[in-house]
């Protein structure tokens, strides 16, 4: 949660806190002076192969310069992260992801993480305050300020052009 009341009036997302898979809470502070890709997951969802590899790909080739990702399994569009904790862990250890992933959440509605509101509201999107599907990416940049927000439609390897900048 957002030190702030209005989660929309968050000036980073240091001020918030999540949950990670074994349900302990998380600082986002933890990526101070790094730059951070911030994306809703989902297992079971077309896009999850391609995504999964490409963040993984990502995070291999830029961790060592700064880059961390931050993933949020979400199961609000088409029921396509049903799963529980364990579950996420098995297909996280199956897939070799090395980068964080952390408690599914609710990325819309009433109840959207906090976090996701502030994502929202600093990095509209077509459907302004909405997340439109799985895989919507935001990246972060070393302040903890939102500056580029990408489709599900759009692939990691497509936005390595703007990440590299933000190592610098």
């Amino acid at each position: 949660m957002a030190t702030a009341t209005d989660p929309t009036q968050a000036n980073s997302i240091y001020e918030f806190k999540v949950k990670d898979l074994d349900g302990n809470e998380v600082s986002l502070d933890k990526y101070t002076g790094h730059p951070t890709l911030i994306v809703n997951v989902a297992t079971f969802c077309g896009f999850t192969k391609s995504n999964y590899k490409q963040l993984n790909e990502l995070y291999t080739k830029h961790k060592d310069e700064g880059l961390r990702i931050a993933a949020f399994p979400c199961n609000q569009f088409n029921n396509q992260e049903p799963g529980c904790e364990v579950d996420l862990k098995e297909f996280i250890k199956k897939n070799n992801v090395e980068f964080d992933v952390y408690n599914k959440i609710n990325v819309n509605g009433n109840n959207a993480d906090p976090l996701y509101q502030f994502l929202k509201k600093k990095q509209g999107g077509f459907l302004i305050d909405a997340i439109k599907w799985n895989f919507t990416k935001f990246l972060v940049d070393k302040d903890g300020k939102p500056v580029a927000r990408f489709s599900p439609n759009t692939e990691p390897n497509k936005i390595e052009k703007d990440i590299v900048p933000l190592l610098k």
